[in-house]
């Protein structure tokens, strides 16, 4: 008799999965972003969230739990919640970066999250003072003739910002100085008043300076040329192999999510992103489009995070306590 309701268990339990994505959502879905609002992940969010409640007839509610460099959200997703597809992540490149700077936060970015889909990328733009350098070798050129001379601003220790500029320094093989700031607008700053050579910027805070000619756009740090820039040369393009990274924007369930359920909201935020309002409103961003299958995603990031853990570790990037 035992064996019997053993197996009926396991019907139970494998049919469980498909009859949750039939329903799913049933009642308000959560997302969180563990980053500011205004940023560009909390607008990719919000726009996205906007369109799935139009589509579903459910509402999906943004909420920005910040702190601990984005790893206060990423825990609270990871470890706090049921696995049922109410609550998802929405982050940044950051999630790759912090199994290598944040080495003892209770969880892990690579066991403990499925991906659902990346959102979009966001280039980064390598801006200086348009009265210093004319292109990336005269910056590289000059960083090598004199040795830590030459500063680069980042929007945090460990940031995507630092570790873009410390992929293209290994790759170009000079020296210069990490000055952190508080965020991209006070690094901007820094860059016009030419008291730091250079900065890689998101593209939405970088164009409209470089189209009025207030800062120059040396390079992208993309693997292939930003479409709101497309005259400036990515850093491979400018002469360096190995210096592209690429910032992005993707989503996120916990682990142990029922594949059917992920399989549910890949489908729906991948009719979300195909409709050209919710694409005009990320291309406002400076952003570019970007798409994967869950399974796809999930191979992405494993090799984004060992990725990033040969740089932190080539940069003697120490991690944080």
């Amino acid at each position: 008799m035992w064996q019997r309701w053993l197996c009926a268990g396991a019907v139970l339990l494998a049919s469980a999965g498909p009859v949750l994505a039939q329903a799913w959502p049933t009642k308000s879905v959560r997302i969180i972003v563990p980053v500011t609002a205004g940023s560009a992940v909390d607008i990719a969010a919000r726009t996205v969230a906007e369109q799935l409640s139009a589509q579903l007839g459910q509402t999906f509610v943004v909420e920005n739990r910040t702190g601990a460099g984005g790893t206060t959200g990423m825990g609270y997703v990871a470890k706090s919640v049921e696995p049922d597809g109410y609550t998802i992540l929405v982050h940044s490149a950051a999630y790759v970066i912090q199994p290598s700077t944040f080495p003892n936060l209770g969880f892990d970015a690579g066991r403990d999250f499925a991906g659902v889909t990346p959102l979009i990328s966001v280039p980064l733009v390598l801006i200086v003072s348009p009265d210093k350098y004319k292109t990336l070798r005269d910056l590289v050129t000059a960083a090598k003739a004199k040795p830590n001379a030459v500063n680069y601003a980042t929007v945090g220790y460990g940031a995507a910002a630092h570790l873009t500029a410390e992929r293209l320094r290994l790759a170009a093989g000079f020296e210069a100085q990490q000055i952190p700031f508080r965020g991209a607008p006070e690094a901007v700053t820094e860059v016009l008043a030419g008291r730091v050579d250079f900065f890689f910027s998101p593209t939405l805070a970088a164009v409209p300076l470089v189209r009025s000619g207030k800062i120059a756009a040396l390079a992208t740090s993309s693997s292939k040329r930003a479409t709101s820039l497309p005259e400036v040369p990515t850093t491979i393009e400018a002469g360096y192999p190995n210096s592209d990274y690429n910032f992005w924007v993707g989503m996120f369930v916990p682990v142990k999510t029922p594949r059917a359920v992920v399989e549910k909201i890949y489908e729906e935020t991948r009719k979300a992103m195909g409709l050209k309002s919710v694409q005009d409103k990320l291309a406002a961003l400076g952003s570019e489009p970007m798409s994967m299958t869950p399974s796809e995603w999930d191979k992405f990031l494993q090799s984004e995070i060992a990725m990033n853990a040969e740089l932190v570790k080539a940069a003697g990037i120490k991690p944080n306590p």
